[in-house]
């Protein structure tokens, strides 16, 4: 495993360190880039400076700390946290469920990359608790809503990047320059609670149903350590227009993996998105809005056409009409208190940093009696 990220230990301060397998290289003694909090700094150098640090990185023979005795920080500040629907594959199961009586995709879907807009605030590192959130639910055959714990919460296995260079207000990014601006990938869980969801998306989309947390693991892995997994992504009917075309040598053969309280629930593969991440920048940026240092902007759910390589509990359990039955007798339809979540990632020998994440009790809210 390979990869940047912020860990402290032994009561020292927290600096930028390099994974390597079991132990994390203390990379502080590179320069004052790798003594900071964040891997901003290094995030707005650039691709030149990106590669000298891979490379630097790698050589580098300072100490050693064993990843069991680290603490592992938020590896850069979250500056704006945008969330894509770009498989084809969960777009269609998940407009099926939400609109039964309607066409899976909506007119829009294969023409932009569909995305809202998150909560950058409640971007967390990999080990953090999930409290079960409130919400307004309101079952089908309900009169009114009622305010209380959700009740359908939900994971998301997804894959983000991390942008590096910002872009000036108003040029827009073109698919051409995608690695000019971005980083390195991180694995992403987009936790989701998937009543409130139902209840307040129409007609503008998420919000509480997805803000209270999105989980990232500790470690970005460069782009430049992922080159030999590009691959051709799949044709697009009808073409993008002219400011989404290219881009289309950017999907990643990425082998993905859900797993619930240690048993592997789905597998899939990044290279089945159906809008690659340069598309992605470029659309995020079309109007004129600007790239910081810091953005991260996630594929939404990964799912494949095969049962068994959906990347959300909803879509495995059908909306919850068939329960997935775990190897210890349990059934789950959604989380329950107490389960453990982990994605994980990779191929060959680049392995992504893991996203894990405990559900944990919802707290007495004050609105509630």
């Amino acid at each position: 495993m390979s990869g940047f990220g912020v860990f402290s230990a032994g009561g020292g301060a927290a600096r930028v360190g390099w994974r390597d397998g079991g132990e994390v290289v203390d990379l502080s003694g590179l320069g004052e880039v790798f003594r900071q909090r964040s891997l901003n700094a290094l995030l707005a150098r650039g691709p030149a400076a990106w590669r000298d640090a891979v490379a630097a990185a790698q050589a580098h023979d300072g100490p050693r700390v064993p990843l069991a005795d680290a603490t592992l920080h938020l590896p850069f500040a979250v500056a704006d946290y945008v969330d894509f629907s770009s498989s084809l594959e969960h777009a269609t199961n998940m407009g099926r469920l939400f609109r039964p009586d309607g066409e899976g995709l909506l007119p829009n879907w294969l023409r932009l990359p569909v995305a809202y807009h998150g909560r950058a605030g409640s971007v967390a590192v990999s080990g953090t608790g999930v409290i079960r959130p409130h919400g307004q639910l309101k079952a089908r055959d309900a009169a009114e809503p009622v305010f209380a714990p959700t009740r359908r919460l939900d994971a998301e296995l997804e894959l983000g990047f991390v942008v590096g260079v910002p872009s000036v207000p108003g040029v827009p990014v073109p698919v051409s320059a995608f690695a000019d601006h971005v980083f390195g990938v991180v694995l992403v869980n987009d936790w989701s609670a998937r009543d409130i969801q139902g209840w307040e998306s129409a007609p503008l989309g998420p919000f509480l149903g997805k803000s209270f947390l999105t989980s990232i693991s500790a470690w970005v892995t460069p782009l430049s350590l992922l080159e030999p997994f590009r691959v051709e992504a799949r044709p697009q009917e009808p073409p993008a227009l002219p400011h989404l075309a290219g881009g289309r040598d950017w999907a990643l053969d990425l082998d993905v993996e859900l797993e619930l309280n240690g048993e592997v629930v789905s597998r899939g593969n990044a290279r089945t998105l159906y809008w690659t991440m340069p598309q992605q920048l470029a659309h995020a940026t079309s109007n004129g809005a600007a790239l910081r240092s810091g953005d991260l902007m996630a594929s939404g759910t990964i799912s494949g056409a095969e049962h068994g390589s959906e990347g959300s509990l909803i879509e495995l359990s059908r909306n919850g009409r068939e329960p997935l039955r775990l190897a210890d007798g349990s059934e789950r339809t959604f989380l329950e208190d107490g389960d453990e979540v982990v994605l994980r990632g990779g191929a060959g020998a680049v392995t992504l940093g893991e996203v894990r994440g405990r559900v944990l009790p919802a707290v007495q809210h004050p609105y509630r009696d």
